[in-house]
């Protein structure tokens, strides 16, 4: 099973919405060679984390099936990234779009690019909320914990259903 996560609080180069731009995602997506699209999450409004007083964001997970490597597949999101107008710059900055790795077929690394599973997923319930949408049945390959467990043990953080 691969995850990655999908999430927007600016407008894209085109001047679309950061939800248009997560559904466009979707859609480039779709068509990654060797790689199913076998489900997409609700989508949900969140704050962003840290607080920062930039937009909420717009963040779901989509699921994929299929055989990867991981630095390919970094490499194909960072060339939708860049298509939807992401800048990179500061972290946690506001973003066009944003396509982070949860996971790819349990691996565990630590390095190279990308770590895995994502350094941060278990601690941001705007991506665990879209994921078990997704994946009930998911267990952290590194924690062996399962995302409602992580949900449950996370401190209140604002997910919104849209």
């Amino acid at each position: 099973m691969i995850l990655v996560a999908i999430g927007a609080n600016l407008p894209d180069r085109e001047g679309r919405s950061p939800f248009a731009s997560c559904l466009a995602a979707v859609e480039a997506l779709r068509l990654l060679p060797g790689l199913r699209l076998v489900a997409v999450s609700p989508w949900y409004r969140t704050a962003p984390v840290p607080p920062s007083g930039q937009p909420d964001y717009i963040n779901g997970i989509v699921r994929l099936e299929g055989a990867v490597d991981p630095a390919e597949l970094l490499a194909w999101l960072q060339a939708i990234e860049a298509r939807a107008g992401r800048l990179r710059g500061a972290a946690n900055a506001a973003r066009t779009l944003d396509l982070d790795i949860v996971e790819v077929n349990g691996v565990v690394r630590a390095t190279p690019d990308p770590v895995l599973p994502h350094p941060r997923a278990h601690l941001r319930a705007f991506v665990l909320c879209p994921l078990h949408d997704v994946a009930p049945d998911w267990v952290h390959p590194g924690l062996g914990e399962g995302a409602a467990a992580l949900l449950r043990a996370l401190p209140p953080q604002v997910v919104l259903p849209l």
